[in-house]
């Protein structure tokens, strides 16, 4: 009998509205998006729209929070989204007619929410749905983000707090919702991994009778609670917020390298959101505010290739509408995306000085290499079988140029430019003339 493939067995690809909007991002600008989604990318594999942070405030408008500010919320201590801004969320409905449009369009819908229980619930102390108690009697008051203001803890011990997260993923399964991304919630460095609140978490969604994604922020996540956080995440973070600066992202290399172990089918340690395209917009964030991505064309070309490499989850950050060519087709190479949703055996093999190679192997079973160069200049780098354990082909497809690259004796060797990579594909059983 054919084993079901694990639930979300591939890394999730999609766009998400922080590194351009911010908290303020609004109703019209999701749909947007989801618009030009359905129409450039949806058939190469990119589906997920999610509302980052705040949808709930009504006054945000940038990605400065507003500390202790009226927040949106329904009679039973719950966030709701802001009607000023999503008026689809009218009458009581939340986001069930906008995710029904990002459905209608062949998508999926995310949102952003922080751990814990509104402030301002606890100290209105309003009901929790189903329960005799009230959000003051499950808030933990000294549980707080260090950089938001929006909410308490949920202590995991009192009475009625699995109850509390039992009625928000009820509610986002009302709504339509198929990604949750928590926030303030997975790195040791905010004082400690709240892992009680993971487990309710993880509690909360596998009862609510619809599958989502669960991703866990920010990072770093700490290698020692690797093991909690693949038993009850789908992706969790391993960096801060990442933006399109170099230092960032070549400390990544790193980061994908020490989390393989932990890289499983549903389960997908999590570098963050890709700053490419049109950042900024509404976002001060990463050192600047409006721009076309930092990141020089050779760095994106790094920056993809690494995140396939590693299959990690893919979400796009720039505003989508205003791609330029070259940005459409970096996010719409078929053969590169495939390598990030269906190859295997992803690993680095080699990192001395500034050459780092990755190796693995695609959905058909061919070779897959990438020669990166971390360094300010050009660097020439050579694999051999030897370092491999597998015979190299006489020639491989460099995916991103498209030119064809042949062995040198027992070895292929390139010159890679300044921040760069050369990705090689094995020829595949129809271009080599070889199918049955």
């Amino acid at each position: 009998m054919t084993q079901e493939p694990p639930l979300f067995s591939r890394p999730p690809m999609g766009w998400n509205s922080w590194d351009c909007y911010g908290a303020s991002v609004t109703e019209a600008e999701v749909l947007g998006n989801a618009e030009y989604m359905a129409e450039h990318l949806l058939a190469f594999g990119w589906e997920y729209v999610v509302v980052d942070i705040q949808w709930y405030e009504p006054g945000a408008n940038s990605s400065l929070y507003r500390p202790f500010v009226p927040l949106e919320t329904d009679a039973y201590s719950r966030l709701i989204p802001a009607v000023n801004r999503f008026p689809s969320a009218a009458n009581g409905v939340g986001f069930k007619a906008l995710a029904d449009a990002v459905h209608a369009r062949g998508l999926k819908f995310g949102i952003h929410i922080m751990r814990g229980i509104p402030r301002q619930a606890v100290h209105a102390n309003t009901p929790v749905l189903g329960t005799p108690v009230t959000a003051r009697d499950i808030a933990h008051p000294n549980s707080v983000c260090p950089w938001n203001t929006d909410m308490y803890g949920v202590d995991p011990s009192k009475p009625g707090a699995q109850a509390y997260y039992d009625s928000l993923f009820a509610l986002y399964a009302e709504w339509g919702v198929d990604l949750v991304k928590v926030d303030d919630v997975s790195a040791s460095r905010l004082y400690h991994i709240h892992a009680g609140e993971i487990s309710m978490l993880r509690q909360a969604l596998d009862r609510c009778g619809r599958p989502m994604v669960l991703s866990l922020s920010p990072g770093p996540a700490p290698l020692e609670y690797a093991e909690l956080l693949s038993a009850n995440a789908n992706m969790w973070r391993l960096t801060d917020d990442f933006w399109d600066q170099w230092p960032p992202l070549e400390e990544m290399f790193e980061r994908c390298h020490e989390w393989t172990p932990f890289r499983t089918p549903g389960h997908w340690p999590d570098p963050d959101m890709l700053p490419l395209g049109h950042l900024g917009l509404r976002s001060v964030d990463g050192g600047a505010g409006d721009r076309m991505t930092r990141f020089t064309h050779d760095e994106q070309r790094t920056l993809m290739t690494l995140w396939c490499m590693s299959r990690a989850p893919l979400v796009f950050g720039g505003e989508l509408r205003d791609n330029d060519p070259f940005t459409l087709s970096l996010i719409t190479n078929r053969r590169v995306l495939e390598i990030q949703q269906y190859s295997s055996e992803n690993r680095q093999v080699r990192r001395e000085g500034n050459e780092v190679v990755w190796s693995a192997r695609s959905r058909e079973g061919t070779p897959l290499l990438a020669l990166f160069n971390l360094g300010e200049s050009p660097l020439d780098v050579s694999v051999t079988a030897e370092l491999l354990g597998a015979a190299l082909p006489d020639s491989m497809l460099n995916l991103w140029s498209g030119v064809r690259e042949t062995r040198d004796g027992e070895k292929i060797s390139l010159t890679v430019p300044a921040h760069g990579v050369v990705l090689l594909e094995g020829d595949r059983a129809e271009e080599s003339g070889e199918r049955g």
